[in-house]
């Protein structure tokens, strides 16, 4: 960093301080290209008639999202020191560690929402789904097994959350992993009657406002699937930005009603920065993002006699592209859709 004096300001595109995180700020939307590009699945506690085997319904959501990087903090001190064994004679010394932060905030909209079994709660298009402010965190010294990115996220959920992981670069498009989106810890036949509603969404998955006859629809089976053909075709270059709450002492803290009725344990997200072949926002290539995010919800007991609960994915999947720098938020509400 230039200086080791702390100062909070706005951030700016490029800035070498932010290490592996300078591609972020500004503001990013599901616009021109990459409109309703957003997709979530996630299985909910429901009450059904007496006798059924089903004691949930899967949600599948479209949705627009707004996502602003607009404030850096920079050299932000965690004190520290060594202090060697006394029988060597040397002296102890500062071991200061220093972050650079990047304020988001994150907000979601639904386009179209459908349940099953229906429920009547999915809700209308334009429900605000999400609301989300935190930081990214660059540790620009003194890290811990190479991790040297951390999440920090608060849900009005009743959740907080701190994710770690390790930045890297890599030339060309991402590789997008494959995502099992069926529970841990009860079956996994489609046919069993157990999962009727991904049985459900794998048959006709669920496709939103789109009514492109090639459009394939969303499939909570595979979740993963639209972000893996939707990889633009001239990628230069990808940031990747892994963030797991089971790495060190990450994790994610709730509520109690949340631990007790669908706790979240863990979050595994990946965001994909993508340089493109192309010019972009000011003297930036065009910039688009593609994240995929799977929480782990623990509810009911699993099946058979093994231990603990069955553990269901809530897995969402968006791509953005950046339309604007920091110094312009102002001009894109913190709303989606405007």
């Amino acid at each position: 960093m230039q200086s080791l004096h702390r100062s909070v300001e706005l951030a700016h595109q490029g800035d070498d301080d932010l290490g592996p995180l300078k591609l972020l700020p500004g503001v990013w939307k599901n616009a021109e290209g990459t409109r309703g590009r957003g997709w979530n699945m996630i299985a909910l506690p429901f009450a059904t008639e007496p006798g059924s085997r089903i004691n949930y319904r899967l949600l599948v959501n479209q949705y627009e999202e707004t996502l602003q990087f607009t404030t850096v903090d920079k050299a932000v001190p965690n004190r520290g020191i060594e202090r060697p064994d006394p029988s060597t004679g040397n002296p102890s010394f500062d071991t200061d560690q220093f972050i650079v932060t990047l304020d988001y905030q994150q907000s979601i909209a639904q386009l179209a929402a459908e349940d099953n079994p229906v429920s009547g709660k999915a809700g209308p298009a334009d429900l605000p789904i999400h609301h989300e402010p935190g930081l990214f965190l660059h540790m620009t010294n003194f890290t811990t097994s190479d991790l040297d990115v951390a999440r920090l996220g608060t849900i009005p959920h009743g959740n907080s959350l701190l994710g770690l992981g390790q930045a890297q670069v890599i030339n060309g498009p991402p590789t997008i992993p494959a995502v099992d989106g069926l529970p841990d810890g009860a079956t996994k036949d489609l046919n069993s009657g157990y999962l009727a509603p991904y049985k459900h969404y794998n048959d006709n998955p669920f496709k939103g406002t789109i009514t492109h006859p090639d459009f394939d629809g969303f499939n909570p089976v595979h979740p993963h699937l639209l972000l893996e053909l939707g990889v633009p075709n001239n990628v230069v270059r990808t940031t990747v930005l892994p963030f797991n709450t089971e790495l060190e002492k990450a994790g994610i803290v709730n509520i109690p009603f949340i631990e007790k009725q669908a706790d979240a344990e863990v979050m595994d997200s990946i965001f994909w920065i993508m340089e493109l072949d192309e010019p972009g926002v000011g003297s930036e290539p065009k910039l688009m993002m593609m994240y995929l995010q799977n929480v782990g919800l623990d509810f009911f007991p699993k099946f058979g006699q093994q231990p603990g609960l069955i553990r269901w994915p809530h897995v969402s999947i968006n791509t953005m592209e950046k339309v604007a720098p920091p110094e312009d938020a102002e001009r894109y509400p913190y709303k989606p859709g405007v």
